[in-house]
């Protein structure tokens, strides 16, 4: 600022100096003429007189002597320029004149890093090197500690109480957003994550088709164990399907007894002969319909009693009156049409 007032002198003295020249080379007989040069002669002095008396004015405000009150806030403003930077009432037009004022200039370099050249006013140059800014795949990239704690979660709870808990946490995603329940469904899937299921299994768990079929019961009857507190449960998904960890052996036998309503829908016709409780529930004839057409299919051929059959027949209430009813009439072959 000292230089800048100086110049401002220089200018006006200039300026005064070209209209004394000026008035000098007029001809003295054009009066007109040189009273014009005359008065702008005086105007030049007079602004060169204010100009200088400015300057001496400031120039001995700058050299006032700084107060002990003073002092302590210069001090603390130099050594808390960082805390002066950031604080959010300072306008960009103060950090600009701030960085005028502290800095010559700035280079920067890109190679493996960006390396970056400061010089400031004083002459002391200080190098900084910053790695390259992230592409937009790796700023959208899920961070590797949500990864891990996803990881960690799937060994206790499904992908919503994930998410629930994630967002308690105050974590987000890659995106920024908070968490919902395909979002940890997609973390997994992209990071080959196990699901819960797999987890579980691996503990030894059993779904509800194997106990049931270790038990001889259907599964309707283990969630009424389940219900009963009888067997305990692990939900692996938010459809609240579980797994069940091994049951004893000394549950109620009430419920080992009861069976579907068909007995053995679905299975082969040799099983009337081991106990099964349909068995008592059929006639003898019928009875003795499954075991022949069980034992004709074993040899690879079907009964010449008009038995007409493609598939392996099965022991359901409606297979063994089909059987009946076509093994006591037969029926007579389809006569093929003739083509026109």
């Amino acid at each position: 600022m000292d230089q800048l007032r100086r110049k401002q002198v220089e200018r006006a003295r200039y300026e005064a100096d070209l209209a004394q020249r000026r008035y000098m080379h007029v001809d003295p007989a054009n009066r007109l003429v040189a009273d014009t040069l005359e008065a702008e002669w005086n105007s030049k002095l007079r602004a060169l007189r204010e100009a200088q008396e400015e300057y001496e004015r400031l120039h001995q405000a700058d050299h006032l002597t700084i107060d002990e009150a003073q002092r302590p806030r210069i001090a603390a403003l130099a050594s808390d320029f960082p805390r002066l930077w950031q604080d959010p009432r300072t306008p960009d037009r103060e950090k600009k004149r701030m960085v005028r004022l502290l800095l010559e200039d700035v280079t920067l370099l890109k190679r493996e890093q960006i390396l970056v050249q400061v010089r400031f006013k004083g002459g002391a140059l200080k190098s900084l090197s910053l790695p390259l800014p992230l592409g937009a795949p790796a700023l959208r990239k899920t961070p590797t500690a949500v990864i891990q704690e996803v990881d960690r979660l799937l060994d206790h709870y499904t992908e919503t109480e994930i998410a629930t808990l994630l967002n308690e946490n105050g974590l987000r995603s890659g995106t920024g957003q908070a968490f919902t329940p395909m979002t940890v469904i997609n973390i997994r899937r992209n990071h080959g994550l196990r699901d819960r299921f797999q987890r579980l299994r691996q503990t030894g768990l059993l779904t509800i088709e194997e106990v049931a079929k270790r038990f001889g019961i259907v599964p309707s009857v283990v969630k009424e164990w389940r219900d009963k507190g009888l067997l305990r449960p692990h939900r692996y998904n938010d459809k609240g399907q579980c797994l069940y960890e091994p049951p004893p052996d000394d549950l109620p036998g009430k419920f080992k007894k009861k069976r579907t309503i068909l007995g053995c829908e679905g299975q082969s016709a040799s099983h009337l002969r081991k106990g099964c409780t349909v068995k008592r529930k059929l006639s003898p004839n019928r009875r003795q319909d499954c075991k022949l057409v069980d034992k004709n299919h074993t040899r690879g051929q079907w009964p010449e009693s008009g038995l007409k059959r493609t598939k392996v027949p099965t022991c359901s209430a409606t297979t063994v009156r089909r059987l009946s009813y076509q093994h006591s009439r037969p029926t007579p072959p389809r006569a093929r049409k003739a083509w026109r």
